[in-house]
């Protein structure tokens, strides 16, 4: 569409249509592009779907994207940077930088592995901690966590999928791992899926839940449960009251900002919805984006 178009490794995993929704669109399992940008404001977006692909598969005809339009590690919010550069490795999964007052950053996921982008995210700060959410984002956590001298968190639930972790959650209880942040595990989307809320204002959720565009809403992925629908409803009884944020930040989904008092009724609703939920056959065609 007008010099853009959209390759055939493209995976429908969402992420470009999360940055420019109204210039991309899903159609018979892909994306595509639906029109050109129409002023700068659009284009910039463009761009953030095109550094953010997992596979690339965003594409000028004229050759490859100017690097110089990227635009990460990109704000979302005072104290949260959002990585891009999307890993094939962590099935494309959102990373994201929060930013502590001391002026230390923490990495929660991991985007793709490379040299010069591990010294474009240093430079918002020295990174002190890789928190990883649960197994399928931890490929490159260990890298990363060596390069900045970091430690790297995962729970017991998924330790096989980083057996040379640093620190180790474990149990159900909350866990202070850092001044403002806490860990709060959430078995269910695989053993080990932890939850991080930062300075009760942002809720890093890894694959427990997201913010759907198509339901406007807060959903779990039903249809994709490593572990148990069952579990995850457990877990969101248990934890829903002790949860409170402005920001819904996962590694697959859409991100929202709302108030306190309305996430956390959107959140207690979402504990009832998925009591009633029961298991079915993985399906990412059936996801609700």
């Amino acid at each position: 569409m007008d010099g853009w178009y959209v390759d055939d490794r493209c995976t429908n995993c969402d992420v470009a249509r999360q940055f420019a929704p109204e210039l991309i669109v899903e159609s018979r399992g892909k994306s595509r592009i639906l029109r050109p940008p129409r002023d700068e404001e659009e284009t910039q977006r463009l761009h953030a779907a095109v550094f953010a692909c997992p596979t690339r598969s965003i594409r000028p005809t004229t050759g490859r994207p100017d690097p110089g339009h990227d635009p990460f590690p990109m704000p979302l919010d005072d104290g949260v940077l959002m990585c891009g550069h999307n890993s094939q490795h962590t099935a494309g999964a959102n990373a994201y930088l929060l930013l502590r007052p001391s002026g230390t950053v923490m990495m929660i996921d991991t985007p793709r592995w490379s040299r010069a982008l591990a010294a474009r995210y240093e430079a918002s700060g020295r990174v002190t901690d890789v928190l990883l959410t649960h197994r399928d984002h931890a490929a490159h956590g260990r890298r990363y966590a060596d390069h900045f001298g970091a430690r790297l968190w995962i729970h017991e639930g998924d330790l096989d999928a980083a057996p040379d972790a640093d620190q180790v959650i474990r149990g159900l209880d909350p866990l202070e791992i850092g001044e403002g942040v806490t860990a709060h595990p959430l078995p269910g989307h695989t053993q080990g899926s932890v939850l991080y809320l930062a300075d009760d204002r942002y809720c890093f959720s890894g694959d427990s839940f997201y913010w759907s565009r198509t339901t406007a809403d807060l959903e779990v992925a039903e249809t994709v449960t490593w572990y148990s629908i069952e579990e995850l409803a457990t877990s969101l009884a248990r934890t829903a009251d002790r949860l409170r944020f402005e920001w819904v930040l996962p590694g697959h989904g859409d991100r929202r900002h709302l108030p306190a008092d309305e996430m956390s009724h959107r959140l207690r609703a979402l504990s009832e919805r998925t009591r009633l939920l029961r298991p079915q056959p993985i399906d990412f065609t059936a996801l609700r984006w």
